[in-house]
């Protein structure tokens, strides 16, 4: 019998919690907190998406699993000891903050290293052939984090760290890791940047966030050159901009590269309903690239895949997203439908301005190749 689709998930990393935020402004002088309080990265997402697993049934169709915390040995591979010392030391008392928008409670270094261990222990699961494929819900996120500088709601890199315990165990020697959230995937491309080993793919909009970062030109460095590719993304790319971008440069560049294994930085803030983007993908446009994924997965390294969580900030469309998608790597017929789909393919970008996206991502194709790894 061939393995099940893993799903992995722990209720306690919906207890991480932020500071005192109006959305993306801190609270205080003019700005008035809000009823639901705190930042958009919030439980609520993860938690409907789980619920809505339920719901469906979906879930008995998956392998439902746990995880430890990732080791200090697993962090400091990725982590110096002072930002991990630093981290845990707040954490013990009451919180705080130690970076850009990355507030946590009591109990946050836990939580965090909670979120990077179910990442891990997916990825090493995949790698024995225990699980045919899995999903990680991991939170707190991870893609922002630098080595000793937490970003953008994420305090460990929790896909990194994932990676070199792979790398460490003997388990891959190449791993890919393709990004599809629509904020540059800046942490694991730093974390890689001179690193032959992990092949880093970063599809975002444009001057999103971090500002000034994900630009086409930074390929990498050192043997590591040509392992970086940012696909920077317009606003209002919509669903045919997504998926030409994944037949243009995506997918040729996995097809060369022949990954052991591909990791995806599994955002759902891409949606046209999201607060923190533009870009009008739809559920459909995930469920798509995840095929897609998949069939690259088949051909390059015997299906070998994990998707581990990271943005989108709609309570009312990501458990639709992420349905769409777990559905897809678990080969299963049941359809959660998805209540805003009439209205984004009704939104979605017309023919000219579909033909401009795409003439954009051919001069990015035409730049990044020929593929040399």
């Amino acid at each position: 019998m061939k393995a099940a689709t893993g799903f992995w998930w722990d209720e306690k990393c919906f207890w991480h919690t932020g500071g005192s935020y109006a959305f993306l402004a801190p609270v205080g002088g003019l700005v008035q907190p809000l009823a639901a309080g705190g930042l958009p990265e919030s439980p609520e997402t993860k938690r409907r998406l789980k619920n809505l697993l339920h719901v469906t049934g979906l879930i008995d169709e998956l392998s439902v699993s746990s995880a430890a915390q990732a080791t200090r040995e697993e962090l400091l591979c990725v982590h110096p000891a002072h930002y991990l010392d630093a981290f845990k030391s707040l954490s013990d008392d009451k919180g705080g903050e130690l970076g850009e928008r990355t507030p946590f409670g009591p109990g946050g270094y836990e939580m965090a290293a909670l979120s990077a261990g179910l990442a891990t222990e997916a990825l090493r699961s995949v790698l024995v052939g225990r699980q045919r494929n899995a999903y990680a819900l991991s939170r707190p996120p991870g893609h922002h984090c630098l080595p000793d500088k937490p970003m953008g709601f994420c305090l460990l890199a929790n896909i990194a760290v994932a990676v070199e315990a792979a790398l460490a165990e003997g388990r891959a020697s190449r791993i890919a890791v393709i990004d599809w959230d629509v904020h540059h995937g800046n942490g694991t491309e730093a974390i890689f940047y001179d690193r032959p080993e992990v092949l880093t793919i970063s599809l975002h909009q444009e001057n999103n966030y971090p500002r000034e970062s994900g630009k086409v030109a930074d390929r990498g460095t050192g043997k590591g050159e040509g392992c970086n590719i940012n696909i920077p993304l317009i606003p209002g790319t919509g669903h045919l901009g997504y998926i030409h971008a994944f037949e243009r440069i995506v997918l040729p560049a996995l097809a060369a590269y022949r990954p052991d294994a591909i990791v995806v930085a599994c955002g759902f803030d891409a949606s046209g309903v999201d607060p923190l983007s533009r870009t009008m993908a739809s559920s459909t446009t995930f469920a798509e690239m995840t095929r897609m994924t998949m069939q690259a997965a088949e051909e390059l390294c015997e299906g070998r895949l994990l998707l581990v969580h990271e943005g989108g900030y709609s309570e009312a469309h990501v458990p639709f997203c992420g349905h769409a998608v777990i559905a897809t790597l678990a080969g299963s017929s049941i359809d959660a439908g998805d209540p805003f789909a009439f209205r984004l393919d009704f939104q979605q970008p017309n023919a000219d301005f579909v033909g401009y996206q795409k003439g954009l991502i051919d001069r990015m194709a035409e730049f990044f190749g020929p593929w040399r790894f």
